[in-house]
């Protein structure tokens, strides 16, 4: 009998580029979480003209569920609480050599995606979906 293996979370949503001025402009995107990359969460930045290029972001699902509550990060991803006269949001920064860029997520969107990542592999037990024999096998099979 072989183990069931935990599904893949994902979810489409809208964010809003915060442009210099503070106006926003939506953006389609979409989250993942695969459990056999169990630490790490994945935004894909869908491209909105036909021969555009999807963009992803990949970083560690704790600093989002941080995020929520209190500044997190340093470097090229940073998340904090933020809060606007439309609602309650997560702030999103995201740098990269190419330019900056700062995102409003909503808090319920992200909150509930968290829900379904910590369903699948619960926080604190992202290791036991790791296997480390495999993986070693792997990197010695190259020598």
């Amino acid at each position: 009998m072989s183990a069931i293996k935990p599904t893949t979370v994902e979810v489409e949503t809208s964010l809003r580029l915060v442009a210099p001025d503070a106006s926003t402009l939506p953006v389609r995107a979409g989250l993942r979480y695969d459990p056999a990359d169990p630490y790490a969460v994945h935004i894909l930045f869908h491209a909105d003209s036909a021969g555009g290029e999807s963009v992803s972001w990949s970083f560690a699902r704790e600093l989002l569920i941080t995020g929520l509550d209190e500044p997190a990060g340093i470097g090229d991803v940073r998340v904090w609480p933020w809060t606007t006269p439309g609602g309650d949001f997560v702030a999103l920064a995201l740098s990269s050599p190419d330019g900056n860029a700062l995102f409003e997520v909503p808090r319920s969107v992200l909150v509930r995606f968290l829900r379904r990542t910590y369903v699948v592999v619960p926080r604190g037990h992202e290791a036991d979906q790791l296997d480390l024999d495999a993986t070693v096998n792997r990197l010695l099979a190259g020598r």
